[in-house]
């Protein structure tokens, strides 16, 4: 009799099992499935929809339970709770961003600006449909098209929609093959769409190149002082890799730092998609409106162009506009393909690459932005 009140004691813990968390276990199996099968963001994907399983099992030891610190907790609080694993991600990326096509037509960075339009209006929506002004800024960040942005955003604001906000970022940056051409097409005519554009390179000196990233943090830091830890830690990135001095850890920044943090990040993620926070109707909402913003920073890009295009002489293709957003390099691949599709001699990349270079300096501004808006609109109150 002791025997079998011993073994059925080892099952318990299935009462405790919810119908939630099943449902948690199939979206962390649908992440794995889409890091592994569809390569959509793997290094970020696998670990969080493995996470997602993790802290969805009853009484989970991967999370604190009572007075036992679980490990996934404790990453939380060690490097999300103050935003130090985002900040040395954007140590990573900026050591990978090659600034030299902005530098060569600087004009470029006003449809990285004009590509942040989805930010303000998802904003709006997102207040319009009943969130709080915190977490309809941290909704409306998904449209910075840049993960480790969005990630700062909705932990700066402590917003508690930030796995499904992760969750909406991540997804639709891998999405935006998919995205973006329908959008692009309906907002531009066949004509625009064969626009070329010559490339006419202009030699960067390196000295250029190094006082690039000093002269943006201090500028961008001065006019939106919120942004200058994302600006700062992203522009150090850059002036690591341009410096000449630091190669190997150059090297080291752009694929063994992003690729560890990217990890552990996925996993500290994890920690907000418990199924009492994830598995609610404001979910499904928070992902569409991650959509609307996507859709409407590519319209946003788009019209800007169509408006340059009315008062110069040297039309530009208005499917750079789209190129703005922060997701590099994936829409300025969209760009180019599109535009190669219309005419085979028509060669965009470059210039697609310039604007979506300044879309990684926009977003990050543009976060900075919404937290100093957010913060002086909740002081007025």
């Amino acid at each position: 009799m002791q025997f079998l009140q011993t073994f059925a004691g080892l099952f318990a813990n299935f009462g405790n099992l919810t119908w939630q968390m099943v449902v948690m276990w199939v979206i962390g199996g649908l992440l794995i499935y889409l890091a592994i099968a569809k390569k959509m963001e793997p290094s970020l994907l696998l670990p969080m929809g493995f996470g997602a399983i993790l802290v969805n099992l009853p009484l989970s030891g991967a999370i604190t339970q009572g007075t036992t610190v679980g490990p996934i907790s404790a990453l939380f609080d060690a490097g999300m709770s103050n935003e130090l694993f985002p900040l040395l991600l954007f140590i990573g990326i900026g050591a990978m961003i090659d600034f030299e096509p902005l530098l060569c037509n600087p004009k470029l960075m006003l449809f990285g600006a004009a590509a942040q339009f989805g930010i303000f209006f998802t904003l709006g929506m997102a207040v319009l449909l009943g969130f709080e002004l915190k977490d309809a800024a941290s909704i409306a960040i998904i449209g910075a098209a840049d993960g480790p942005t969005s990630i700062y955003v909705a932990n700066y604001f402590k917003s508690n929609y930030q796995g499904a906000i992760m969750v909406a970022a991540y997804s639709y940056m891998a999405l935006v093959p998919i995205v973006q051409p329908p959008v692009i097409k309906l907002c531009t005519t066949q004509k625009e769409r064969r626009i070329r554009m010559p490339y006419n390179p202009k030699a960067v000196s390196q000295t250029t190149r190094i006082l690039f990233p000093i002269s943006v943090t201090v500028i961008a830091g001065t006019i939106a002082p919120k942004s200058a830890e994302l600006i700062g830690f992203l522009m150090f990135g850059n002036l690591i890799r341009e410096c000449g001095v630091l190669g190997s850890l150059s090297e080291t920044a752009q694929k063994d730092l992003a690729n560890l943090i990217t990890l552990v990040l996925g996993l500290s993620v994890s920690f907000r998609m418990k199924a009492e926070m994830f598995v609610t109707l404001e979910t499904l909402v928070i992902l569409a409106l991650g959509l609307v913003a996507f859709i409407f920073d590519t319209v946003g890009g788009v019209m800007f162009a169509k408006v340059l295009n009315l008062f110069s002489k040297n039309k530009i293709n208005p499917m750079i506009g789209a190129a703005g957003i922060s997701a590099f390099p994936m829409s300025s691949r969209v760009v180019h393909k599109m535009g190669r599709e219309e005419d085979q001699g028509n060669f965009l990349l470059m210039h697609a690459a310039g604007a979506n270079v300044s879309g990684q300096i926009a977003s990050v501004i543009a976060g900075g932005l919404v937290i100093t808006l957010i913060e002086n609109v909740i002081a007025g109150m």
